[in-house]
């Protein structure tokens, strides 16, 4: 072809514009959203038994909702969601947080931008976690995380005190993912939507890791100019939502074809 070449940025702002015309986001509740963000976990296997966390902050100052307590994320259902306050008080719907989740409070009061937290302990991050191995950044796939997933290389203990929020907090720092040694992941996100995306994402690009490591060795990282071009697009909340709303949209079934004549 002798088309002269377009710089990359024309395609960018192409399709961030046509995105925002024809990727409608699904309104939703927040407990709604909240209740598909567990299936898609579940979905994933990102199940934990009781030990996965998922919260939202809430309109009301220094609370959050989060699922109540002895409920498995692929139980979850809309009514299930609790909100607490601050000593973790229930202030609207029935049951207990999940004592675990204390340290969310101490991420939502250093970090304004997040609004939802998720933590859980999925089979392929928690072998990086009791590796002890920060993620690498070497596929496509794992680019959502590039220069945006901290590592804590020493497990505090339960998190149910005040003193592991503070150190939670402080080793996320700005970033929207963390892999806590000895223990398993949490991803902070400016939506739920977020939070869950950056949960899959995270899960998978531990997968690959452990397995391009057992069969390779140590792998190449990304180049971190295109790493970087890749989170920002690949992070678009155009792309986040839709991907989101088809993940839920699976946890419902796949639906049959419609009958053609």
């Amino acid at each position: 072809m002798d088309t002269p070449l377009r710089d990359k940025s024309y395609f960018d702002e192409r399709a961030t514009q046509e995105m925002a015309t024809h990727l409608q986001q699904v309104q939703r509740d927040t407990r709604e959203t909240m209740a598909f963000a567990c299936r898609i976990l579940a979905m994933t296997e990102q199940e934990a038994g009781l030990a996965g966390q998922i919260s939202v902050r809430s309109e009301r100052p220094g609370a959050y909702w989060t699922l109540r307590f002895g409920l498995g994320f692929d139980e979850a259902t809309p009514d299930d969601f609790i909100e607490v306050d601050r000593d973790l008080n229930t202030l609207s719907g029935e049951g207990m947080a999940n004592p675990a989740t204390r340290f969310h409070l101490w991420v939502y009061e250093a970090r304004p931008d997040v609004n939802s937290i998720i933590h859980t302990h999925s089979p392929w991050a928690t072998v990086l976690a009791t590796a002890r191995q920060p993620l690498v950044i070497a596929q496509m796939d794992m680019t959502p995380l590039h220069n945006d997933c901290a590592f804590l290389s020493e497990w505090p203990g339960v998190p149910i005190a005040d003193q592991e929020g503070v150190i939670i907090s402080k080793a996320l720092g700005d970033k929207r993912a963390i892999i806590l040694a000895h223990h398993g992941y949490l991803t902070a996100g400016k939506s739920c939507q977020e939070a869950t995306y950056l949960s899959v994402y995270l899960e998978r690009a531990a997968r690959l890791q452990v397995r391009a490591q057992a069969a390779f060795g140590p792998l190449t990282p990304v180049d971190d100019v295109l790493a970087a071009e890749a989170h920002d697009y690949l992070l678009k909340p155009s792309i986040v939502n839709a991907t989101f709303d088809y993940w839920s949209r699976q946890t419902q079934g796949i639906a049959p074809l419609s009958k053609t004549r």
